[in-house]
Order: structure tokens, then sequence, then C-alpha cells
């Protein structure tokens, strides 16, 4: 669903800006020339869903470091929702391949987190915990772990753990979601149905997303806008829009026209594999 335009005909305000961003792991290693990621320059509207994807090692997580603030650019400069990243931000929600709930807490404990430690919430836990278990619960309906609250998180299957995983991400309320392979270990089945619990939460709160994956169909089903990373030092070497009609039905992932594009991007990402570089596309 990309962003829509207001009634003036004006696009949505940009909400990700990287301009020139190279990013070298240590002093050594930045008076070598030597980077893990280079000349970044990405833009995402207000309620965009972006993906990247690219061969295994090419910086798809050293991206993400410093989309939140983890990590400070050797050289260029990042502004999320108008404002330069200076450390760790709070308006962000991360889950990772590894669900990594914490064995001690219940399931609904798990997801509440978050409010224990990052403010505003934090400050209120005490006086307010009815109402943010609450808001947890909720958000647990809403991804099919209604009667799982109280579950500890060896009782629940992967995909329940990554269900619960998604919920802790988001129960701050958080205005960007950041995604490292959160599908990756669980069967397919498993997956697509998370895939369309991300994508119904993501068309009812508008949060921007940023999905970084090694599924292509993960991608072309999610994402308004994908982008392919060069092997390193990680570039944006293709931005593919992907102009079918959201949100999208599994059905879809069955057409010659969503095949397409994941053959499309399969092989750009051979030949980047083959020769390091790949052929720019039309945005």
């Amino acid at each position: 669903m990309r962003p829509e335009r207001d009634a003036a005909g004006a696009e949505p305000p940009l909400f990700v800006d990287f301009k020139d961003v190279w990013l070298a792991y240590n002093d050594e290693l930045l008076q070598q020339g030597q980077y893990a990621v280079e000349a970044i320059d990405l833009q995402v509207r207000q309620g965009e869903f972006i993906a990247i994807v690219g061969p295994s090692g090419c910086g798809k997580s050293t991206f993400m470091k410093l989309a939140t603030g983890l990590r400070m650019p050797s050289h260029g400069r990042i502004l999320i929702d108008g404002q330069p990243v200076a450390g760790p931000l709070k308006i962000s929600g991360m889950a990772f391949q590894a669900p990594s709930l914490l064995p001690w807490r219940t399931t609904v404990d798990n997801v509440l987190l978050p409010l224990e430690i990052v403010e505003p919430y934090r400050s209120q836990f005490k006086q307010k915990k009815a109402e943010y278990r609450e808001r947890a619960c909720a958000l647990l309906r809403k991804v099919g772990l209604a009667g799982y609250e109280d579950k500890f998180p060896w009782q629940l299957s992967g995909g329940m753990q990554q269900r619960a995983s998604i919920c802790r991400a988001l129960i701050h309320e958080p205005k960007m979601l950041l995604l490292d392979e959160p599908f990756g270990a669980l069967d397919a089945f498993t997956r697509e149905e998370l895939w369309c619990i991300l994508r119904d939460l993501w068309t009812e709160q508008r949060f921007n997303v940023i999905l970084v994956t090694h599924d292509l169909r993960e991608s072309v089903f999610l994402a308004d806008t994908i982008y392919v990373m060069s092997k390193s030092p990680g570039r944006f070497v293709v931005r593919r829009e992907i102009d079918l009609p959201q949100p999208r039905e599994l059905e879809i992932t069955y057409t010659k026209e969503f095949t397409d594009i994941v053959h499309e991007l399969r092989g750009h990402i051979g030949a980047l594999r083959r020769h390091g570089t790949g052929a720019e596309v039309a945005q």
C-alpha cells in the first residue's frame, strides 16, 4: 500500500533519509579505506514498506544498525522522522530471526518488556500496568495468540515465539519496525502465515517497515519497494518498485506477474555473485 498523497496531490514527507552514508567498523579500517557499506543514498516516505535483499555478507545487517542508531556513519548523514540520528532510536521496534524471548517470563510479560525500559512508559509502568497488559493482550489476540498469554516460551512453537517477538517490537507503538530475517528459521506454511499477520498489522497501523531478508518471495509479497545490495562493501545497486496491489493475498504468489518479479530479482543477485555488480533499475 504505497503511501497516499494528500488532498493537494503532495507525497507524504520523507521518514528515512540517508545521504551518502559510508561506514568503516573501526579507525584502522577507515584509514585503509575498507568500508562495510558505502555511498548509501536512500529516501523512504512515511508509511512505506521497503525490503533489502542481497548476497550473504553484503552489509544488510550493517545497514539496519545504521538505521536504528546502533552505529554512527563514518561519512554522510542520516535523518529519521526529520531528526539527525545521534544514538539508539526510541521510535523504532526490532525483531530478528531468533525470537530471543526471556525464558523466565510469560508470553505477555515478554511482550511488555519494552514498556518497562522505554520512556515515557517506564516511569508510568507500575501505575498503568493493567492498561499496558490489556494492550499487550490485544496485540497477542491480533496475531492469533489468545489463550497463550501466560505460557512460557518453551511452551510455544517457533512460529508462536516469533509472533510474540513481533508483538514485543510493536507494543510501544513505534513509528518504524525493523525486521532482520524474522521468518528465516520457520517452515514454509508458518512463514506465509506470518507474512499475512505482518501485512495486516502494517495495513492497520501504517508504521514504516524495513525488512532484511534472503527470501525474494517474501520481499515481493510484502514490500512497496525492494533494494538490492551489492557484495561488500555494500551499496544499493537496484531499486525495484512493486506495483502489485496492496494488501496482497497469498494467491498472488502463484501468478506470472509475481514470479516474473522474483526471477528478475534473482537474476540481479546472480549477477552480483558472479561479477560483483548489478544493473541499475529505473525507479
